[in-house]
């Protein structure tokens, strides 16, 4: 069983900074890719930002410039660092990893955290 745990998000003026973190934890063998999604009321979930197991990021264009992905591979923890905050981050922000367990190392699954609530007033 595999459990990911977030943490920090919360209300922020526009222009302000938050610091999402995310860390897996249960019977993992390894974990691939690492991400953040974030889903608004009556729209899909969409990609933030990832990172690959190798430290390489990809962003969202909406994001490039004002977040900054990383990760400790050795926490199992990703983070989302989100400055220059604007009304439209608003969201909830779901972290994603794609984990292969011990008990079956030659399958990677998807995993989500419960989301983080983020919320940018203008």
């Amino acid at each position: 069983q595999v459990q990911l745990v977030e943490s920090g998000g919360g209300l922020v003026q526009a222009g302000g900074s938050l610091r999402l973190s995310c860390a897996a934890s249960g019977n993992i063998f390894s974990i691939n890719d690492m991400g953040w999604y974030r889903q608004v009321p009556e729209k899909q979930r969409e990609l933030v930002a990832a990172i690959t197991s190798r430290g390489t990021p990809n962003y969202a264009d909406s994001v490039k410039g004002r977040f900054t992905i990383s990760r400790d591979s050795a926490k199992n923890t990703v983070y989302l660092q989100m400055n220059s905050l604007k009304a439209e981050d608003t969201g909830v922000y779901y972290c994603n990893a794609k984990i292969k367990m011990r008990a079956t190392p030659f399958r990677t699954d998807d995993y989500w955290g419960q989301g983080t609530q983020v919320t940018v007033s203008s």
